[in-house]
């Protein structure tokens, strides 16, 4: 099947614009950024046509990439129902978005670099998707997050922008490290990182044997997806990674990279099914990370960082799904999400567009009759998200919450007062910006079509993208039945309705009222408002103290003291002292010369005097 043509498009995309793109003309550096994802979303459709239904998966060898004794890895890739999902999503979403863009980047300097940039992302994220083991998800892995780096600090000349990239760097290194560790755990245990052969060691070892072992390899391998899924306590980088154009927060940090750790967590989940503690701490850190970020995204004024924190809830949503055993629920609401929080950033990224570049909520407001294809596509996304019934969002979140009642029922309660939060924050940016009177300094207009075309695609996806049968498809994969609650998803579906009335009633109705209640809550608002001061705290226990460290043991210390002065310096005063002292051999005196010729005269006839009496 030749499945490495899949990754190799954008690729090529890639070297053409990013070699020569400079001196091509827009259209010919579109043609080439969106035409390389639509020969691999034309690709992927001509495999899975070819290879449906998929029961057994299609499976490349490339080239062996390490033979080193026992360990042999090879470059190898393959297809499963599974990673078909993530193929379509990928390719089929990546194509959406890199459209958008052709229309919001027009007038930007830098577009041949934004689309080699974007084309890059997706080779390497396909990379990700396609491996068969867990060094060539490694590779894929980096890659993205190497996008990501120069995604988000696209706008180099600006500090925020620096700073942002740096911070999701850094951040994204802490995760990364556990999955390295992860691979040299997987080596020494199963002496293999292929997913295939993993599974059938880890299906034969005896439980006393793995139960170490295999959770201690489940924990780092969720430390990465941690990082790289936005996931408390790593989830900092992302809100900040709005400092990125919108069509970057909408490919990478709504519907393909955030996602990737969701992914391998469903990947590998014959490892973590063997670690029923691993699949707690999976299940805890998603629900928790789903309230907590849901909580903030309530008082938040950015538009971009109210949908920001919405994807940081909707990655813990997919993570509690998984860690409850509902891996096919949470691959299920990763697609769905992949369709309406593209949507809403690609709508958010419409308004900034129609409104000169802000972002600010409070200086937007009656923006329905100026932008009435953002405003109710944007819509149509906003009731998915907030699981609105029939719409896609209801079938993939209450299909996770049902599982979780069956878990444990406190689980269920407190992910569905989450979707009614999720419901009052994501309509409260849609009424502060579409209702009301416009508070705004520009003027208002609506998007071209090669913008508004995609979220109109999108829209329809977000509202029909729950009938796609995710859980049946995956049931080969994942025998694990979701069952299906009638009482939770009615339950579930009221929070988020009741969440949308409440948006209504405080910022349509009485928008007066949200005012004396941000006053009554006080220091509570404060705190929320601030983000609970996470970042703050990270500053002061860990961002000071290694740059107080580095400043007196490495700077002061080591470069200063051994390597500037011991080193480099002391180098140098050694070598002007030697060179001080043969220079008194260059005086320009000839009587000094003279002197100098007689004495070496004189030890030559010592030195064969002495060597001729001694034979």
């Amino acid at each position: 099947m030749h499945l490495w043509l899949i990754p190799l498009f954008p690729l090529l995309g890639f070297l053409l614009n990013g070699l020569f793109g400079k001196r091509l003309a827009k259209p010919a550096v579109s043609l080439i950024a969106v035409g390389s994802v639509a020969l691999s979303f034309l690709y992927v459709l001509y495999v899975l046509s070819k290879a449906y239904p998929l029961t057994t998966p299609l499976s490349e060898h490339d080239f062996t990439w390490i033979q080193s004794g026992f360990l042999q890895v090879g470059f190898d890739l393959f297809v499963d129902r599974l990673t078909a999902i993530m193929l379509l999503v990928v390719t089929g979403v990546g194509l959406l978005i890199h459209i958008y863009a052709t229309g919001y980047m027009a007038d930007d300097t830098g577009y041949y670099r934004f689309f080699s940039y974007f084309n890059l992302f997706m080779f390497f994220m396909l990379i990700l998707v396609l491996a068969s083991n867990l060094l060539v998800m490694f590779v894929g892995w980096e890659g993205v997050g190497l996008c990501s780096y120069l995604l988000v600090g696209y706008y180099f000349t600006e500090d925020f922008a620096n700073n942002a990239a740096n911070k999701a760097f850094i951040v994204n290194r802490i995760g990364d490290f556990g999955f390295s560790l992860a691979m040299f755990l997987a080596v020494i245990v199963f002496k293999t990182l292929d997913f295939g052969k993993m599974s059938a060691a880890v299906g034969t070892m005896p439980v006393e044997a793995s139960v170490g072992a295999v959770t201690l390899l489940t924990l780092l391998l969720f430390v990465g997806a941690t990082g790289k899924s936005a996931q408390f306590p790593l989830y900092v980088w992302l809100p900040d990674a709005m400092a990125g154009p919108t069509p970057v927060s909408a490919l990478i940090h709504a519907a393909t990279m955030v996602t990737a750790g969701v992914y391998m967590v469903a990947r590998v989940s014959f490892l973590f099914n063997h670690t029923p503690l691993a699949m707690n701490v999976v299940a805890i850190v998603g629900l928790f990370t789903a309230v907590f970020a849901a909580t903030i995204g309530i008082t938040q004024n950015d538009i971009k960082k109210v949908f920001a924190y919405s994807t940081v809830s909707q990655l813990g949503y997919m993570f509690l799904g998984l860690g409850v055993g509902a891996y096919s629920a949470g691959i299920f609401h990763l697609m769905t999400h992949a369709f309406f929080k593209a949507l809403l950033f690609l709508g958010a990224g419409s308004v900034i567009h129609g409104l000169s570049g802000e972002q600010d909520l409070r200086h937007m407001g009656g923006l329905r009759k100026a932008m009435p294809i953002t405003c109710w596509t944007l819509a149509v996304g906003s009731l998915a998200i907030s699981g609105f019934p029939f719409l896609s969002g209801f079938f993939s979140k209450d299909a996770i919450l049902s599982a979780a009642y069956v878990h444990a029922p406190w689980m269920f309660w407190v992910g569905a007062i989450t979707a009614g939060m999720t419901a009052f924050y994501v309509f409260r940016a849609w009424f502060l910006a579409f209702f009301g009177t416009y508070r705004g300094h520009h003027h208002a207009h609506e998007s071209p079509f090669v913008m508004t075309g995609p979220l109109i695609i999108l829209a329809i996806l977000s509202a029909v993208g729950g009938y796609i049968d995710v859980l049946h498809w995956l049931s080969q994969a994942y025998p694990l039945a979701e069952n299906e609650n009638s009482t939770a998803m009615i339950i579930s579906a009221a929070f988020g309705i009741i969440g949308i009335a409440l948006a209504w009633l405080l910022y349509v109705a009485r928008p007066g009222l949200s005012d004396s209640l941000r006053t009554a809550a006080g220091p509570l608002y404060t705190l929320v408002s601030n983000k609970y001061y996470v970042d703050e705290v990270y500053n002061d226990a860990v961002v000071e103290p290694v740059k107080g460290l580095s400043h007196f043991v490495l700077w002061k210390g080591v470069d200063q003291a051994v390597i500037d002065t011991s080193l480099v310096n002391g180098f140098g005063i050694l070598i002007g002292q030697w060179g001080n002292l043969l220079r008194q051999l260059q005086s320009g005196s000839i009587r000094n010369y003279a002197t100098w010729v007689l004495a070496g005269s004189l030890l030559v006839i010592f030195f064969l005097g002495v060597v001729g009496g001694g034979r």
